[in-house]
């Protein structure tokens, strides 16, 4: 008689685990396996890498989801294969072939072009991207064939830099505000050079201040006894570092935790920096994130269990 499937309890698990993602798997699927070999109750991840993309992935567990969403609006950093002369439908190495073009480009034109792109730029979201409407993601219409009309969005090349060149493949390095996408980047770049490209490789090595050296494989955590993966988790406040810092005495500290809103010109407190969030503290514990209102009220935004801390 066959013995039934008996399922292991996920257990709370806090903290923040920096992920290498590899080629092949998609973000969703990187997490799912990191959350089986933690065993975790619950976790996100903070943005999306395409499946043939690689690189830094935070991924969240317990109360560091609640701070997610703050990552996503920091800059990213990435280094990029742009291959010329070959178009795909989805600017990547994923798609198919709609265009093959000769290229005959110098290093000194690929520079020239490059420069056109620093600073703030006009991109079209791609039909092969997750916007959504009407509730579905833009690739599925793609997948059936459709073709939606779209709005240019503003993003920002902060750096945008030449490593090398060897025909066809121009490898770039590329620092960018939010909602860039890369793909678009290296077609743009094609286009511009008049023999088209995709993208044959994406690495993701920096998300706001988190940086790739810091980064574990999915192998590196199977590889731990299971005791010893928790060991690699950074704490839930990981995903903070650019926020600037408020510091409560204990008494106001349970207020806080209450939801209660706080004044601090009333309590004596002063911010060091102009902010539109905060981290609070009390001590070295992470109580959540505040904003203050025009009048000087520390408002709680997203607040961290108790349980979170013991």
């Amino acid at each position: 008689m066959t013995q039934p499937v008996i399922k292991r309890k996920r257990v709370p698990v806090h903290g923040v685990l920096l992920l290498d993602k590899p080629v092949g798997l998609s973000s969703t699927q990187a997490l799912s396996a990191a959350k089986r070999m933690l065993n975790a109750e619950k976790a996100g991840h903070t943005g999306t890498l395409d499946p043939f993309a690689t690189g830094l992935l935070p991924l969240c567990f317990g109360e560091a989801t609640k701070f997610a969403q703050d990552l996503l609006e920091a800059d990213k950093t990435y280094e990029a294969t742009v291959h010329l002369g070959i178009s795909t439908t989805t600017g990547d190495t994923e798609g198919e072939v709609i265009d093959t073009r000769d290229v005959n480009v110098s290093v000194e034109q690929i520079q020239s072009v490059l420069k056109q792109f620093h600073g703030p730029i006009l991109q079209m979201p791609p039909m092969y991207s997750a916007l959504k409407r009407d509730g579905k993601p833009l690739y599925e219409y793609a997948r059936a064939g459709i073709t939606l009309e779209r709005e240019v969005r503003a993003v920002t090349i902060h750096e945008l830099d030449f490593v090398s060149f060897e025909t066809p493949y121009v490898k770039i390095r590329v620092r960018c505000s939010k909602g860039t996408y890369i793909r678009v980047l290296g077609e743009d770049i094609g286009r511009s050079l008049e023999c088209g490209a995709h993208l044959s490789a994406l690495r993701r090595t920096g998300l706001g201040k988190l940086t790739i050296s810091a980064a574990r494989t999915l192998s590196e955590l199977e590889n731990h006894e299971e005791a010893a993966r928790y060991d690699l988790l950074l704490p839930i406040d990981a995903l903070l570092s650019d926020l600037p810092l408020i510091n409560l005495p204990k008494e106001l500290a349970s207020r806080f935790l209450q939801g209660q809103r706080l004044s601090l010109a009333k309590e004596g407190l002063r911010p060091q920096f102009d902010s539109a969030l905060y981290k609070v503290y009390q001590d070295e514990r992470i109580l959540g994130v505040a904003e203050i209102t025009e009048d000087g009220v520390l408002q709680p935004k997203k607040l961290v269990s108790v349980m979170a801390d013991t």
